[in-house]
C-alpha cells in the first residue's frame, strides 16, 4: 500500500488498509475504504485479499 507516494506495506486484510490510512494521517479511516476518491484498489477486487 502507497499513501502520498510512500510505501506503507503489504495489506491483507481491510484492518491492515485502515491502520496505514491512520498512518497516513487518516484516523477516519473506517469509512474511506469504498471511497474512490480516497482509495484506489489495484490487482483485484476491493476487500478481497489473496496472493497474486
Amino acid at each position: 500500500m502507497t499513501a502520498h507516494g510512500r510505501i506503507l506495506g503489504l495489506a491483507h486484510s481491510d484492518a491492515d488498509v485502515i491502520g496505514f490510512l491512520r498512518l497516513a494521517g487518516l484516523p477516519d479511516a473506517e469509512g474511506l475504504l469504498d471511497d474512490p476518491a480516497r482509495v484506489k484498489w489495484r490487482g483485484g477486487h476491493a476487500h478481497r485479499y489473496g496472493t497474486a
